[in-house]
């Protein structure tokens, strides 16, 4: 899509044509579900469709103060990068005041039949707990930087932004977003430091 096209796009969302919604629609939810997917890894399907669906009605009701200075995109993550932290706010709220019940292994299904087990992923269960891992010790870490240092690193390495989209977003400029960005790079590495010596406690060498 051209940005006259985008521009065009927008301006009818403004005015509630519904067409124009459905482009959006169809346009950002995919990248914005694939955003939300970093933010909260170990997010069930469902969960990302919540937080999408609460970013998008989000930008429904603001939409008229949306000047055009950014991308759309870059303005959406924004929205659910909020939204996805309020997510992971309220399931923490919950589980400390009781979580959910456990699913038994021998749950059935209407009449008594046994539930199907889950699809296999298509890596194996040895790759797919080891990338579960770390992408848990980097959330935790992200989680210990606060912000700035948090949006930052989600808007670059998960939204995948420009420093020019990231300075626009954060009304910075670009100079000031690498500096910045370099300075929470270090910070993160400092935190997942016990992480990675953990990592090198379990691996070959403590294994033979």
């Amino acid at each position: 899509m051209s940005p006259l096209e985008e521009q065009e796009m927008l301006s009818r969302c403004r005015k509630g044509d519904a067409q124009a919604w459905e482009r959006f629609f169809e346009a950002y939810y995919a990248p914005m579900g694939r955003f939300v997917f970093q933010v909260i890894p170990d997010a069930a399907p469902e969960d990302v469709e919540e937080v999408c669906q609460d970013a998008f009605l989000a930008a429904i009701r603001s939409i008229a103060t949306f000047e055009g200075r950014s991308q759309p995109l870059t303005w959406l993550c924004r929205i659910a990068a909020n939204k996805a932290r309020d997510f992971r706010d309220r399931r923490l709220a919950a589980k400390r005041g009781g979580g959910r019940l456990p699913l038994s292994l021998d749950a059935t299904g209407p009449a008594g039949v046994p539930l199907p087990d889950p699809v296999s992923p298509e890596r194996g269960p040895d790759q797919s707990l080891a990338s579960a891992e770390e992408m848990a010790d980097v959330r935790r870490a992200l989680d210990t930087l606060g912000e700035p240092c948090r949006e930052m690193l989600e808007l670059r390495y998960f939204a995948d932004l420009e420093y020019r989209e990231m300075a626009t977003m954060l009304d910075l400029n670009p100079k000031t977003v690498s500096s910045r960005l370099s300075r929470c790079l270090d910070k993160l590495s400092e935190a997942l430091a016990p992480a990675v010596e953990r990592g090198r406690a379990t691996g070959p060498r403590a294994m033979a």
